[in-house]
């Protein structure tokens, strides 16, 4: 039986990258009866992203958002639209990820053989590095049921059982989200994709890295707080905005899977707004 992927990206003034994405995504080496179909959200951008990506792939499914829909809510958004399809897989995918020839293939390989055993299906997440070949994004596996502590974990051989993945690579089967939905609408920018694995596994469906490294994406993330030389009232608008610590989001992604670490939580979010360098310290 044929299976079918919607892939679903957002984007916001990427065009280079998200066209750069979409040409890894077309020169995939498909598994035999499998097929993709692309839907995208541009959400509001000002370089005409979606118009590119209609005009050089007018394959691919356009979306356009009012640019108050950040990472979170433009990838609900092509969620939303690609479940009228009913596709057998979810691939959630930033535009700024160039695949590997073989990902989907590599992605695909458990479930196919977890369904000819008839076993459960899993959520299959994509390890991505830097130019260097350095571990950049993927799954990482939780120190303590009770913190928000964790580390990668990564094979170049074998599947392996994580708690947290980046939707940078993220392959999802229609029967986690018959279970579970989509990404959460308490999310708008970040944490969501955090949120849904944990989910996920809350509901019985396993989580996996999978082997090697199935594309390239450099992590543009550095210190999540701003520096003492930045105004204390730029550093309050960071700590409540979507794309800085999103104060009130984070607190409840806190509550609702690590309860006991809220309260340290709630102290570490303030300590590092109103005493950055006493927290640069720290983290030393």
């Amino acid at each position: 039986m044929k299976k079918r992927i919607a892939v679903l990206l957002t984007t916001f003034n990427r065009k280079q990258k998200t066209l750069n994405c979409l040409k890894s995504l077309y020169s995939q080496k498909l598994p035999e009866n499998t097929s993709i179909e692309v839907h995208l959200t541009d959400d509001g951008s000002s370089d005409r992203t979606g118009a590119a990506v209609e005009f050089y792939y007018p394959e691919v499914n356009v979306y356009y958002g009012s640019g108050n829909l950040f990472w979170a809510g433009g990838m609900r958004n092509s969620w939303r639209k690609a479940l009228a399809g009913d596709y057998d897989y979810y691939l959630l995918l930033n535009d700024d990820t160039a695949l590997k020839d073989n990902a989907l293939e590599q992605l695909l390989k458990y479930n196919l053989s977890a369904e000819a055993k008839s076993e459960a299906k899993a959520i299959c997440v994509g390890a991505t590095c830097n130019e260097e070949g350095k571990l950049t994004y993927g799954g990482k596996k939780l120190k303590s049921k009770f913190f928000l502590k964790s580390q990668p974990v990564h094979s170049q051989n074998e599947f392996v059982e994580c708690d947290l993945g980046n939707a940078n690579i993220m392959l999802v089967p229609k029967e986690v989200v018959n279970a579970i939905g989509i990404l959460s609408d308490t999310f708008t920018h970040g944490i969501a994709d955090y949120d849904y694995t944990l989910k996920a596994k809350r509901a019985g469906f396993k989580v996996l890295t999978a082997p090697g490294f199935l594309g390239v994406c450099i992590h543009d993330h550095g210190n999540n707080w701003k520096s003492a030389n930045v105004p204390l009232k730029e550093r309050i608008q960071y700590l409540m905005s979507p794309k800085g610590l999103a104060y009130h989001e984070y607190l409840a992604f806190i509550k609702d899977h690590f309860p006991l670490s809220y309260p340290g939580t709630f102290c570490k979010l303030w300590l590092k707004t109103f005493f950055p360098l006493i927290w640069s310290t720290f983290k030393k």
